[in-house]
């Protein structure tokens, strides 16, 4: 009896030293661990996946650019085949070649995967922004895959048959709005739907264009809609821009002018008589022949004599050359020409 009392009041004691035992605090914080961090992991992970980048705007607005000055190119090439045919034929069909060279530029890059000619000089590309979900690892922020068929086709209709469309809307109502009232009423009530139309967008771009220059994100409302970003194609391509091409166009831009301005003194009788004492030829203005003008050479029409020197001009030749400027000097005989008089009978 004594031996089950002894047993059984140390079991008990035993059992409570077990319960007073108190674990330490650094397990527990390791099982606390073990034990949320995998739910942690899926709160924060999609919100550090997204790495944030910067496009550069310049980049995307040049690239814009480019691809217009891109169809302006073709469009005058286009245009010079054509040069021989009948003058005015291109005209009638303007929207339909602006359509076709959109169209040719959407078909061999956007819808084979490949930049456009603008995005691909500044290294860019379209992404599909709404298919940007977490992937595992992101290095560069970069990644993601291009654009979907879907999108792919509504670009087209947006930018090549959205813009023809409304060409020829504008033309159609612009033009031909009907004769009679009923006709003429209900062109009007269309043409001002149209200018509703046209200045609701307008305000929608505005709109967009203040948003990309705060977040430089989505250049159109087009690229908008269908999530279409532009990030950079190459992480590691820096932006190279080569001066030659503009620094050749502003020397020829600037020759051009100069001799726009210096042609007409060139070509002025002033010109060529400060410059006749150094010509070869010095008796060609005292043997040539009196009866013929001496700036066409041909026989006068309209005979005038300028005076005081009674040189024998075309009545226009000389009209225009004392018009252009009050010193003219005669082209014979380097004399002032103050005066000119119908040369039917030479004093």
């Amino acid at each position: 009896m004594r031996e089950t009392l002894a047993t059984t009041s140390s079991s008990s004691s035993s059992s409570s030293t077990e319960t007073n035992v108190i674990p330490p605090a650094e397990a527990a914080w390791v099982t606390t661990y073990e034990r949320l961090s995998p739910r942690w992991k899926s709160f924060v992970l999609p919100s550090q996946s997204a790495i944030p980048i910067v496009i550069s705007r310049v980049n995307q607005v040049d690239a814009a650019r480019l691809d217009v000055e891109m169809s302006a190119m073709l469009k005058e090439q286009l245009v010079k085949v054509f040069s021989v045919m009948k003058p005015g034929l291109l005209f009638q069909y303007e929207a339909e070649l602006d359509a076709f060279l959109e169209f040719l530029i959407w078909r061999f890059s956007i819808w084979v995967d490949k930049p456009t000619p603008g995005n691909a000089l500044m290294n860019l590309r379209y992404r599909d922004e709404h298919a940007m979900t977490t992937r595992g690892e992101i290095r560069t922020g970069l990644e993601g895959p291009g654009l979907t068929i879907a999108q792919k086709i509504w670009y087209c209709v947006a930018t090549v048959g959205g813009q023809y469309i409304w060409t020829r809307l504008q033309s159609f109502f612009a033009f031909r709005r009907g004769a009679d009232s009923n006709q003429r009423s209900a062109g009007h009530r269309a043409w001002f739907i149209i200018q509703r139309i046209e200045g609701f967008y307008k305000a929608a771009s505005f709109t967009n264009l203040l948003i990309f220059l705060y977040s430089g994100r989505y250049r159109n409302l087009i690229e908008r809609a269908l999530g279409a970003r532009l990030v950079y194609g190459s992480p590691h391509m820096n932006r190279a821009v080569s001066f030659e091409y503009m620094n050749r166009q502003l020397v020829w831009n600037e020759f051009s002018e100069m001799l726009l301005l210096l042609l007409p003194i060139l070509n002025s009788s002033s010109m060529k008589n400060l410059f006749r004492p150094f010509s070869k030829d010095k008796s060609s203005g005292s043997e040539g022949d009196d009866t013929l003008c001496p700036i066409c050479k041909a026989s006068p029409t309209i005979p005038y004599v300028a005076l005081p020197c009674h040189h024998r001009y075309c009545y226009y030749c000389l009209s225009t050359r004392c018009a252009a400027t009050t010193t003219f000097r005669c082209s014979k005989c380097s004399e002032p020409v103050v005066a000119m008089q119908h040369g039917s009978i030479v004093n």
